[in-house]
C-alpha cells in the first residue's frame, strides 16, 4: 500500500492527500515534521535527503516534492481527469502549478507564518501587511484567468487546481485585507464541494 509521511496541517501534505482522495487510492499515513519529528532521522533523510514533507512510497517508488508527487499520482491513477490527455491542457494545468509554487507560494508563505505561526507579540504587522498585498496582485491574476472558465485549466478540475486550490483556501482563511475577486471566490465555493478539499485542505490553519 502506498505510504504518506507528513503532517495534515502542511499545505504540501495537504495536496497530496487530496489528490489521494480525488484518485480513490488507498494509503497509509504518518505524522511526521515539525513536532512530530522523523524528518532527520537516518531512513527518513535516507528517502527525502531535504528533511522535508511530503515523502511517499508507492511499492518502492519513492518520491518527494509535493507536486512531483502530484503529477505521478494524476499521471498513474487519473489519466483523462486530473491529468488532462490533451497535450495543450495538460500544459495549462501545469502551468499552474508552477504558478502556485513560484509566484503564490513565496508572497502568501510569510504572511501565513507571521499571522499563524509567530507569537501575537513578535508579529512584524507591517511586512505582514504588505505580503498580503503582493498576494493580492497574485491572485488578481488567479481572477482574470478564471474568467468564463469552471477551473485553472478548463471546464473540468484537474491537478493544477489541487497546488492552486490549497493557496486560495489558505488566502481566505487568514485574517487580512482582501480584495472583492468574484471569480476567485466562485472558485473557491467549487472547490468546497468538493469532498476531499473539505476533508484535507478546509482545516484550521496550525
Amino acid at each position: 500500500m502506498l505510504k504518506v509521511w507528513g503532517r495534515v496541517n502542511s499545505i504540501n501534505v495537504q495536496k497530496v492527500l487530496w489528490a489521494l482522495a480525488e484518485l480513490k487510492v488507498p494509503y497509509e499515513r504518518v505524522d511526521a515534521g515539525m513536532a512530530f519529528g522523523i524528518v532527520n532521522e537516518p531512513f527518513y533523510k535516507k528517502m527525502n535527503p531535504n528533511g522535508r514533507v511530503p515523502t511517499i512510497d508507492d511499492d518502492g517508488v519513492v518520491l518527494w516534492e509535493s507536486n512531483a508527487i502530484v503529477r505521478y499520482l494524476a499521471a498513474k491513477h487519473g489519466a483523462g481527469t486530473l491529468w488532462p490527455t490533451d497535450l495543450a491542457t495538460r500544459a495549462d494545468s501545469d502551468r499552474w502549478m508552477d504558478w502556485a509554487t513560484f509566484h503564490v507560494g513565496p508572497v502568501i508563505g510569510p504572511v501565513f507564518w507571521g499571522l499563524v505561526r509567530t507569537p501575537a507579540a513578535e508579529r512584524d504587522l507591517s511586512a505582514i501587511a504588505a505580503g498580503a498585498d503582493k498576494t493580492a496582485e497574485q491572485f488578481r491574476v488567479l481572477e482574470a484567468c478564471l474568467e468564463g472558465r469552471r477551473y485553472v485549466a478548463g471546464s473540468e478540475f484537474t491537478m493544477g487546481d489541487i497546488a492552486v486550490g490549497v493557496n486560495v483556501h489558505r488566502w481566505y482563511a487568514l485574517e487580512v485585507k482582501r480584495p472583492q475577486l468574484a471569480n476567485v471566490e466562485a472558485y473557491y465555493a467549487r472547490l468546497g464541494e468538493r469532498p476531499g478539499f473539505r476533508a484535507h485542505v478546509m482545516l484550521p490553519l496550525t
